[in-house]
């Protein structure tokens, strides 16, 4: 079974054209550090285009009351702790 598999392997190696290290160095590219691109000369033509339909403007935003619940009675509570100190 071991065979059989070393086998396949192998013939798959042989059929995908090797292993990378044997495969042919091509030229070497270079490529430049910078690229500069003019079109100041190039004329662009065009025109506006839209969308066609309608304007949908957003929805206002929603009022929630204060989440905040301001207690009337805070003063006297905090008046009357101090007294116990």
């Amino acid at each position: 079974m071991r065979r059989i598999l070393a086998s396949v392997v192998f013939a798959s190696f042989l059929m995908a054209g090797g292993a990378p290290a044997l495969a042919q160095k091509g030229p070497q590219v270079e490529y430049k550090k910078k690229t500069v691109y003019d079109f100041d000369d190039d004329l662009v033509e065009g025109e506006l285009q839209r969308p066609d339909g309608e304007y949908i403007d957003t929805r206002n935003k929603a009022k929630h009351s204060s989440l905040i619940k301001i207690r009337e009675n805070f003063i006297p509570e905090m008046l009357k702790s101090a007294e116990d100190i």
